[in-house]
């Protein structure tokens, strides 16, 4: 009997395929129906670990408030939706898997899971450090602008709102190495390139470090260096995937 994935003479008819996808999707969307019911049980608890960054910093005359009567009750469903996600993901991840491993070679599955694997850890990782570094740096620096004559009180939405984009970003940037690696295996660019790009990107990442961060000196390089170094981590990867592609 031969291995599922390693015999490119099977094929599928279309309505089998359709059905699959359905099956799997029907699966994913149960398991973060489950994760966002549990999440909204615990979206109060949730939020205020979220917007601790936001909360921890505000003038002791000062609180999140919400301006319309939905408000709260959609932010916090907002918040259970992306808690819901990431508890399913797992999940979420194992179907897609299930279903386009059959139509692989056995190392394209190895390949491909490997790929899965890192690129989830690199966005938890990027989103870890956007939490920790970047959204405390970004909060003060805004509530900065208070004063006696102006008093802070940050919609609820637009709180989370913002801090979510934060850690998106964060997340997205930190998948960067992966894909130059990617590019390097397929032979779109070489590290030879990147290597002669080191000082557009240094201009780069500094450029990101102001955009992301307060306007001082400091909030600039904390940014900065760990994103610039993500770049260099790109190029070795993208080194061991240019051999890749030669072999």
């Amino acid at each position: 009997m031969t291995e599922p994935g390693t015999n490119p003479e099977v094929r599928l008819p279309l309505t089998e395929h359709l059905d699959e996808l359905r099956k799997r999707l029907i699966r994913s969307l149960i398991a973060m129906g489950l994760g966002t019911a549990l999440c909204y049980t615990r979206a109060e608890v949730l939020y205020q670990l979220l917007l601790a960054p936001l909360t921890g910093r505000l003038p002791g005359d000062s609180r999140l408030i919400f301006t319309e009567l939905t408000e709260a009750f959609l932010t916090y469903f907002k918040l259970s939706l992306w808690g819901g996600f990431i508890l399913a993901s797992p999940v979420i991840f194992y179907q897609a898997w299930r279903f386009v491993s059959p139509g692989l070679f056995q190392k394209e599955r190895k390949i491909l899971f490997l790929f899965t694997g890192c690129s989830t850890a690199a966005f938890l990782s990027g989103m870890a450090f956007g939490y920790y570094l970047a959204v405390p740096s970004i909060f003060s620096f805004f509530l900065a602008f208070g004063g006696t004559t102006i008093v802070a009180m940050p919609s609820m939405k637009e709180a989370l709102s913002l801090t979510l984009r934060i850690l998106l970003m964060f997340g997205v940037m930190f998948e960067v190495p992966l894909v130059m690696a990617l590019a390097g295996w397929v032979g779109i660019v070489t590290p030879e390139l990147l290597r002669r790009g080191r000082k557009v990107a240094i201009i780069t990442v500094f450029v990101v470090g102001a955009v992301l961060s307060p306007p001082d000196v400091l909030s600039q390089i904390f940014v900065a260096i760990p994103v610039y170094l993500l770049y260099e981590v790109g190029i070795l990867l993208c080194a061991l995937g240019t051999r890749r592609h030669k072999r």
